[in-house]
């Protein structure tokens, strides 16, 4: 778009003060409402409009939440590191983990120790030698994984129960910003941060006492159905 600009024309010789002259200078003249419009601002506006994804503009949590619930079956490796104020360097801790749509979740550590965790609709359980073992529901052990749950899920129902919840970007990198909301959880976390894509990626929770906790997995993959062996696990 090009600026407006007002044009002083000289009368054409031999009709000075004629009505042709008059005409040329009321046709150059802009009105005078218009206001001129910097060309950079129409460029900038235009590449807008071209650039940004209509995803960008319109992902919403319900977007997030069908997204990560699509797959039937969702696994892959996962490091976690628990960071302390007393230790100058985290604890580490690495596993499997193991999400079907309509089972649950099966989180299996193998480093530093071997601990299996299974959370389905009924509960927490820990499996010991002699089978799933029903964890107490207000244990934090129990709770923390229970928020795995929802979070893995993208349960965003469930998680505004007891969060308030801020999402950014798009479908292909977002970040979901968790503020706790009830009184339990504020006593334990100060905020929770989830980010990803096609699967959640990274969560990290940080504690009121100054400690966090780092869950990374960077390379979890979908699947259509559970193993034999994973079925049973969920079924026993």
């Amino acid at each position: 778009m090009n600026r407006l600009v007002t044009t002083r024309l000289k009368p054409l010789r031999g009709f000075r003060g004629s009505g042709l002259a008059s005409r040329q200078r009321r046709d150059a003249a802009p009105p005078a409402h218009a206001t001129p419009v910097h060309p950079l601002l129409c460029t900038l506006t235009v590449l807008i409009l071209l650039f940004i994804s209509p995803l960008t503009l319109a992902f919403s949590l319900d977007d997030l939440q069908k997204q990560l619930s699509t797959p039937a079956v969702v696994k892959g490796p996962f490091v976690q590191e628990k960071h302390l104020r007393a230790l100058p360097q985290p604890l580490l801790s690495k596993g499997h983990f193991i999400l079907a749509r309509d089972h649950g979740l099966l989180w299996l550590l193998q480093t530093p120790l071997r601990q299996d965790y299974r959370i389905r609709a009924d509960g927490i359980a820990r499996r010991d030698p002699s089978g799933w073992q029903t964890l107490p529901s207000r244990s934090a052990g129990a709770e923390q994984n229970r928020l795995f749950f929802a979070v893995l899920q993208g349960d965003s129902s469930g998680l505004q129960s007891d969060f308030d919840l801020s999402l950014s970007g798009d479908a292909a990198h977002w970040t979901l910003h968790l503020t706790p909301r009830s009184l339990l959880l504020k006593q334990v976390f100060s905020a929770i941060e989830i980010s990803g894509g096609s699967f959640v990626e990274r969560i990290e929770l940080s504690e009121t006492q100054g400690d966090s906790t780092v869950l990374r997995m960077p390379e979890s993959s979908a699947e259509t159905a559970l193993s034999d062996r994973e079925r049973r696990d969920f079924a026993d």
